[in-house]
């Protein structure tokens, strides 16, 4: 049984957490990470007049805490905040803080995937190493907070596979499974992927402050 509650987004602040997102793979990946818990999780899409933010931070950290601060001032409330991306050993760290807008200002998942495999056509597979990376922010109505980072390494395919996922998941391969992110099934991304890590270490210090 779920314990995620549905509740009105006026219900007293301390109640509930916000997570600064609206995207739809990220915001089901955290409910089932945070499942079992008393926590009240709601997103961007219960707020859909907030501010827009631009993320001109030069590391995931400091765009994750730009987002945070910004929509915990404007709603008062608790905010979990993330940023993530792909980095690539060949392309010198790139996309990096530009994963989600690395073919341009009208990016999708499919031109972005569609650049990335252009720009290592005819690379060697063991010149594909690569890894997503995840910076994750509990702060919180007074100012404080907490930060959490997650890692997964694995290496560019040569062409996409699998239907799970989103972002870069399909051409991401994960060496002991021999599969893309794509590839896995929910479960076992939610247990091996750089944001589940990153959320794990999260439930970890809310579990401890709840006793």
């Amino acid at each position: 049984m779920t314990a995620f509650k549905v509740l009105s987004v006026t219900e007293p602040e301390n109640q509930k957490i916000i997570f600064a997102s609206k995207n739809g793979g990220k915001i089901r990946e955290l409910k089932a990470l945070l499942e079992g818990m008393d926590v009240n999780l709601f997103s961007l899409n219960d707020y859909p007049d907030t501010p827009n933010i631009i993320e001109d931070g030069n590391t995931f950290l400091e765009n994750a805490l730009k987002k945070a601060r910004v929509i915990s001032e404007y709603t008062g409330g608790t905010i979990i905040a993330d940023d993530s991306g792909l980095e690539v050993d060949y392309l010198e760290g790139a996309p990096g803080i530009h994963s989600a807008r690395y073919s341009g200002a009208e990016a999708t998942d499919e031109r972005n995937i569609r650049k990335l495999l252009e720009e290592l056509k005819d690379v060697p597979t063991e010149k594909r190493g690569a890894a997503f990376r995840c910076a994750l922010v509990l702060y919180r109505t007074d100012g404080t907070f907490e930060t959490f980072e997650g890692k997964l390494e694995g290496k560019i395919a040569a062409e996409p596979a699998g239907v799970e996922g989103f972002g870069y998941d399909p051409v991401f391969v994960v060496p002991e499974y021999g599969k893309t992110v794509a590839q896995l099934d929910p479960e076992t991304k939610n247990r091996i992927s750089h944001r589940a890590m990153a959320f794990a270490k999260l439930k970890k210090s809310l579990q401890e402050k709840a006793g």
